[in-house]
């Protein structure tokens, strides 16, 4: 990865682990956005554009926890359920790219170009200022750097504390060639955070490709995600010698935006009267996916068998999702998910 300027460094454990968390918290702000955009396409009209979000969400998943993976490794607890992770939409991207704003809108145009900005890759040679981090890549470059360092100095016995049993494993998800390993020294977790961030931009900075194979086409291989949403814009496949600078050459891609719900952006509870059906399934949603946090934190703390209850969950929160996407809303739209904060006490 590039070099990171002297004002970014992390040269102390608990600064790692603040910035591994702050990880966590950026990872995790992804989701809300690409639940939105995936659960508002109709699978039979629109099955390229599901086959991008829905591979692209589960990778996101999955590098939220390698994110509590490397924070665990260092000794660190991840933290998940708190009302800091869901603060109201449209929001800013935490810890990374700051001009960058995250809103919970249908599948369209206006969401992928937001999705192209959060994946953007890091210029050749970009050096990070201070804690401003202008891309997500820039951000592990300064995590990558502070690792270094850190065992270069204490060695890694010192910086590796953490207890590998706390580590969440699992073996290839549905819909993603991503793989989620265990973290328990500096080459598991540099291989980590490539993971993360190759998956994202693309292999060695520069190429379309992120090292796995298609999912859902075993025969090619898999494109970054920037490139994936490049694709569905674009209206093509990349393939073999086809570059960022050339662009895709190979079969078409469709978009059919008839077959996506008009989902009213960034819905508020606040929008609806106590006891419309409306909120009353919208706060449904809500406290299912604050279980969700909830199952992943303490899947990331000593419970790792539960990360399974919790992809359980998720296809819970994708029936819900869908079903209210399908209620009438105003001005001609569709309801959608609000992703409130519902505290523990509050919850079913």
């Amino acid at each position: 990865m590039n070099h990171v300027s002297a004002g970014a460094r992390i040269d102390t454990l608990e600064s790692l682990r603040r910035h591994l968390q702050w990880a966590v918290e950026l990872e995790h702000a992804t989701l809300p956005p690409y639940m939105t955009a995936l659960y508002s396409l109709d699978e039979d009209k629109n099955p390229d554009a599901v086959q991008v979000v829905s591979s692209v969400f589960v990778e996101e998943m999955i590098h939220l926890a390698l994110a509590a993976n490397l924070l665990n490794a260092v000794g660190g607890q991840p933290r998940m359920d708190k009302r800091e992770m869901l603060p109201r939409h449209p929001r800013r991207l935490p810890h990374a790219a700051p001009g960058l704003e995250l809103s919970l809108v249908p599948f369209g145009p206006e969401a992928i170009e937001m999705f192209l900005r959060l994946e953007l890759p890091e210029p050749p040679g970009e050096v990070a200022e201070g804690d401003h981090y202008e891309t997500i890549g820039q951000f592990y470059d300064a995590v990558e750097q502070g690792l270094r360092e850190l065992c270069e100095q204490y060695g890694e016995e010192k910086v590796f504390t953490g207890d590998p049993a706390r580590q969440l494993t699992a073996d290839h998800f549905g819909h993603s060639a991503g793989a989620l390993n265990a973290v328990t020294d500096l080459a598991s977790a540099l291989a980590a955070l490539e993971e993360i961030v190759e998956q994202g931009e693309g292999t060695s900075r520069g190429e379309v490709w992120d090292g796995d194979h298609d999912i859902f086409h075993r025969d090619r291989d898999e494109v970054a995600h920037y490139y994936r949403f490049q694709e569905l814009k674009l209206g093509r496949r990349y393939q073999r010698g086809d570059t960022p600078e050339s662009g895709p050459t190979g079969e078409p891609v469709t978009v059919d935006y008839s077959g996506v719900q008009p989902v009213r952006p960034n819905s508020r509870l606040a929008d609806h009267g106590l006891d419309s059906p409306v909120r009353q399934a919208q706060e449904e949603f809500n406290g299912l996916y604050c279980n969700l946090l909830q199952l992943l934190e303490q899947a990331a703390n000593g419970e790792p068998s539960l990360l399974r209850t919790a992809i359980g969950l998720m296809y819970q929160l994708k029936g819900k999702a869908k079903a209210l996407m399908a209620m009438p809303d105003l001005e001609g739209y569709t309801a959608g998910p609000t992703f409130e904060y519902v505290e523990p006490e509050l919850r079913d």
